[in-house]
Protein backbone atom coordinates (compact mmCIF):
# COMPACT_ATOMS: atom_id res chain seq x y z
CA UNK A 1 0.00 0.00 0.00
CA UNK A 2 2.80 2.57 1.20
CA UNK A 3 4.59 1.41 -2.62
CA UNK A 4 1.59 2.17 -4.57
CA UNK A 5 0.93 5.81 -2.45
CA UNK A 6 4.26 6.79 -2.80
CA UNK A 7 4.12 5.71 -6.96
CA UNK A 8 0.60 6.34 -7.40
CA UNK A 9 1.31 8.67 -10.37
CA UNK A 10 3.72 6.35 -12.38
CA UNK A 11 1.38 3.38 -11.46
CA UNK A 12 -1.76 5.11 -13.36
CA UNK A 13 0.47 6.01 -16.45
CA UNK A 14 1.27 2.23 -16.86
CA UNK A 15 -2.09 0.88 -16.32
CA UNK A 16 -3.50 3.75 -18.61
CA UNK A 17 -1.11 1.98 -21.22
CA UNK A 18 -2.22 -1.38 -20.24
CA UNK A 19 -0.85 -2.66 -17.98
CA UNK A 20 -2.90 -3.60 -14.78
CA UNK A 21 -1.27 -3.85 -10.99
CA UNK A 22 -2.54 -5.08 -7.88
CA UNK A 23 -2.18 -3.00 -4.21
CA UNK A 24 -1.75 -4.85 -1.36
CA UNK A 25 -2.01 -4.37 2.55
CA UNK A 26 0.06 -6.78 4.44
CA UNK A 27 0.59 -9.26 1.91
CA UNK A 28 -3.03 -9.25 1.29
CA UNK A 29 -4.37 -8.52 -2.01
CA UNK A 30 -6.79 -5.50 -1.83
CA UNK A 31 -8.04 -4.07 -5.55
CA UNK A 32 -6.52 -4.20 -8.93
CA UNK A 33 -6.05 -1.67 -11.14
CA UNK A 34 -6.64 -2.02 -14.75
CA UNK A 35 -6.91 0.29 -17.89
CA UNK A 36 -10.51 1.70 -18.74
CA UNK A 37 -11.45 0.39 -22.27
CA UNK A 38 -12.38 2.81 -24.60
CA UNK A 39 -16.04 2.29 -26.24
CA UNK A 40 -15.36 1.45 -29.79
CA UNK A 41 -15.89 3.84 -31.99
CA UNK A 42 -18.33 3.29 -35.14
CA UNK A 43 -17.16 3.71 -38.42
CA UNK A 44 -19.82 5.64 -40.44
CA UNK A 45 -19.11 4.76 -44.27
CA UNK A 46 -20.23 8.47 -45.73
CA UNK A 47 -21.24 7.41 -48.68
CA UNK A 48 -22.66 10.44 -49.47
CA UNK A 49 -20.33 12.83 -48.04
CA UNK A 50 -19.08 13.72 -51.44
CA UNK A 51 -22.68 14.48 -52.67
CA UNK A 52 -23.68 18.41 -52.47
CA UNK A 53 -27.59 19.10 -52.21
CA UNK A 54 -29.98 21.37 -50.72
CA UNK A 55 -33.51 20.58 -49.75
CA UNK A 56 -36.02 23.56 -50.58
CA UNK A 57 -37.60 25.23 -47.97
CA UNK A 58 -41.32 23.74 -48.88
CA UNK A 59 -39.83 20.03 -48.81
CA UNK A 60 -42.52 19.13 -45.50
CA UNK A 61 -45.40 19.69 -47.68
CA UNK A 62 -44.53 18.17 -51.10
CA UNK A 63 -47.26 15.54 -51.99
CA UNK A 64 -50.20 16.98 -49.50
CA UNK A 65 -52.74 17.08 -52.18
CA UNK A 66 -52.13 13.50 -53.58
CA UNK A 67 -52.24 12.34 -49.50
CA UNK A 68 -55.56 14.33 -48.78
CA UNK A 69 -56.82 12.86 -52.15
CA UNK A 70 -55.79 9.01 -50.59
CA UNK A 71 -57.39 9.33 -47.74
CA UNK A 72 -60.65 11.64 -48.82
CA UNK A 73 -59.74 14.71 -46.76
CA UNK A 74 -60.04 18.20 -48.28
CA UNK A 75 -57.40 20.22 -47.95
Amino acid sequence: MHEAKTHLSRLVEKAAKGESFIIAKAGKPMVKVVPIEEPRQVQRLGFLSHVSMTIPNDFDTWGDEEIAEMFDINP
